[in-house]
């Protein structure tokens, strides 16, 4: 969508904070010893507690308030009294939520407990990336230019990209155009940003994966080549100057 009025960015920022209080405390929650559906039905009492609905549940129909994924999965993991978090994990966790018929999106990615693996360059590389690369985001800048940031720092780091997943649009519903604002650069994509749309951006790094293979459930989203996988995602509003991250956390 793009913002026509104060009440228009108004609603987004009251679902856009749901989000994104619900997403901080979900990895606050997170620790050894709970499962990931215990994780979830925590996040689904906090998005009640704001009167917020699941985006995924309304959209798609997901078996979950949220969206859980653990170490090799790159999206749309599903939570379960089955899957129980150990000391470290890498845990992605996406919120997005439907609340007085505006929609908005983030995740985040986090290590569980003590970083046994040493997972915590991915996690950092996924997070400053993400934040860089929005800070360069504004009216009349190529969507291309801003993935070919994103896959560029990645290769820096030594980290790759998953290459069909990406940002998008979204406001009056969870996905809207520009659809597709990928984590490279496609040299097809003529688009530019416009003031006053709403997107969503997200990073989806890997380190042996550049592609995401849906699972046979329908959801779980896993990498072509294995590797552990990272996501960090802000909805923000683009001006003129430095978008509006509506879910930074007031």
């Amino acid at each position: 969508m793009i913002i026509s009025d104060d009440n228009e960015l108004k609603k987004m920022k009251a679902v856009s904070q749901a989000v994104a209080v619900t997403l901080l405390k979900m990895q606050q929650f997170a620790r050894p010893g709970i499962s990931t559906q215990e994780l979830d039905e925590f996040g689904g009492d906090i998005l009640s507690e704001f009167g917020a609905r699941s985006a995924p549940r309304l959209t798609y129909g997901f078996p979950g308030y949220t969206c859980i994924s653990l170490n090799n999965e790159v999206a749309h993991g599903i939570p379960s009294p089955g899957r129980i978090l150990r000391d470290g994990d890498l845990i992605n966790i996406d919120v997005s939520a439907e609340l007085d018929g505006y929609w908005s999106d983030n995740g985040g990615s986090i290590v569980v407990g003590e970083d046994l693996h040493g997972h915590t360059p991915l996690v950092d590389a996924s997070k400053n990336i993400l934040l860089s690369a929005i800070s360069r985001i504004k009216g009349g800048v190529r969507i291309n230019e801003i993935g070919h940031y994103i896959e560029t720092e990645a290769r820096k780091r030594g980290y790759l990209v998953i290459k069909n997943l990406g940002g998008h649009g979204l406001g009056k519903a969870l996905h809207e155009e520009p659809f597709d604002l990928l984590n490279y650069k496609d040299p097809d994509d003529k688009r530019r940003f416009r003031k006053g749309t709403v997107v969503a951006i997200e990073t989806f790094i890997n380190t042996q994966s550049t592609l995401a293979i849906e699972q046979a459930d329908g959801f779980t989203l896993l990498g072509n080549k294995g590797g552990f996988a990272v996501q960090h995602e802000h909805t923000l509003v683009v001006t003129d100057e430095k978008p509006i991250i509506l879910t930074a956390v007031e």
